[in-house]
């Protein structure tokens, strides 16, 4: 789908992805080739007007990778608010960041971490980049300047340094798509 907002200034909700997985003693981060912007990115995407960040998130990270939440671990601060009456509580991302797209036109980005145990058990959507790579810290620093955004090589490598091992793998699953009860 194509941008919510068309109007220059205006600035669009998205989603990210970066999902770790342990081979080994080593840990590696998925990126893909963005068929559109030729990047290495994390996966994700919009967040439509009849979705929930986390709803989009979940959804975006099946198409975009082939995984589903159900799959995933996802890496939450040790003090949080677990539990709240009446409303959908979603994770807290780990980076909420609004950077410019094309000139005029902006995202507000919500990234997410998430622990995979395996490869992913579905198959990335039809027109999605199949263009998929795993990455050690030591292979994002080596990604050469033309092939990822320096912020996006910034935020990969913070999370290798400091929430790999300060923040904390729960169920995805904790977390519920659906809107929230009105009763």
């Amino acid at each position: 789908m194509g941008h919510i907002h068309d109007k220059p200034g205006q600035i669009d909700q998205t989603v990210s992805a970066y999902v770790l997985r342990r081979d080994g003693d080593e840990v590696y981060i998925m990126l893909h080739n963005h068929k559109k912007l030729h990047k290495l990115l994390p996966v994700g995407g919009h967040v439509e007007l009849d979705e929930t960040p986390w709803s989009a998130m979940a959804h975006e990270l099946t198409e975009e990778s082939g995984y589903s939440v159900e799959e995933l671990k996802i890496l939450q601060p040790v003090v949080r608010i677990e539990k709240l009456d009446k409303v959908a509580l979603h994770p807290q991302p780990f980076v909420v960041q609004t950077h410019n797209v094309v000139p005029g036109h902006y995202h507000t980005d919500m990234g997410y971490i998430f622990i995979a145990e395996t490869h992913p058990r579905g198959r990335v959507a039809d027109g999605e980049s199949e263009d998929i790579r795993w990455f050690t810290r030591d292979g994002i620093v080596r990604i050469a300047e033309d092939d990822i955004w320096r912020d996006t090589r910034q935020m990969c490598l913070e999370i290798f340094d400091k929430f790999l091992a300060n923040w904390q793998p729960l169920p995805a699953t904790d977390f519920d798509c659906t809107w929230p009860r009105s009763s």
